[in-house]
């Protein structure tokens, strides 16, 4: 079995990616799964193009994208990608899309067809904070989250694929009291029990992920 994951370079002016940075760090192999680590663009369309291409050249059964959520406390797997860039702040190359699509012939929506709450399961277990998250945001990583499920829709129907965010790194709390942070090599070890699930789980388990607000 052969997972790609992808980490996004910095952006909004902070001098690491703790998404990158732990994805480089993990183990080349996991639960038997050969791991492929893909740096891409915070950058609105040739993000997705990266990963498009390296989906046709890996053939991939498994793509899973890393992004940081600065202000989250855990590392939380995505459920679902919806089909706007509505950027908050410019992207690494001065876009700034406003309520644009990101695929005209896409649907509104596109829910992971990872085992997401095993993934939180099998990260609490590994002894981190984890809780299943129910929006991506309007940014590049709802934006490649969903741009990874629109090319498994329509080219890829046996591979799986979906997005996890992970918090600051503790170096760029530095200056952000009460803000968040996780070691890079606590977030590697929750990206690898991650992966470790969606390899192992053909189907997600059944268990209480939602939130009431």
């Amino acid at each position: 079995m052969n997972v790609l994951i992808t980490g996004f370079d910095p952006f909004g002016g902070e001098p690491i990616n703790p998404a990158w940075e732990a994805v480089k760090a993990m183990k080349d192999e996991i639960a038997g799964a050969t791991i492929t680590k893909l740096q891409i663009p915070t950058v609105v369309n040739k993000s997705i193009a990266k990963v498009h291409e390296k989906m046709l050249e890996l053939r991939p059964d498994i793509v899973i994208s890393i992004g940081q959520a600065g202000g989250r406390f855990g590392v939380t797997p995505e459920r679902v990608a919806i089909n706007v860039t509505d950027a908050r702040i410019p992207d690494n190359e001065g876009n700034q899309p406003i309520d644009e699509p990101i695929f005209a012939d896409g649907d509104a929506a596109y829910f992971s067809n990872l085992p997401v709450k095993a993934m939180v399961q099998e990260i609490r277990n590994a002894g981190y904070p984890s809780t299943l998250s129910n929006t991506a945001g309007t940014y590049i990583c709802n934006h490649v989250m969903y741009g990874i499920l629109y090319y498994i829709q329509k080219e890829f129907p046996n591979v799986r694929g979906g997005f996890i965010h992970v918090p600051y790194a503790v170096s760029q709390v530095v200056n952000k009291p009460a803000t968040p942070s996780m070691a890079i090599a606590d977030i590697t070890a929750a990206l690898e029990a991650a992966v470790k699930a969606a390899v192992e789980y053909e189907q997600d388990i059944k268990v209480i992920g939602g939130e009431t607000h």
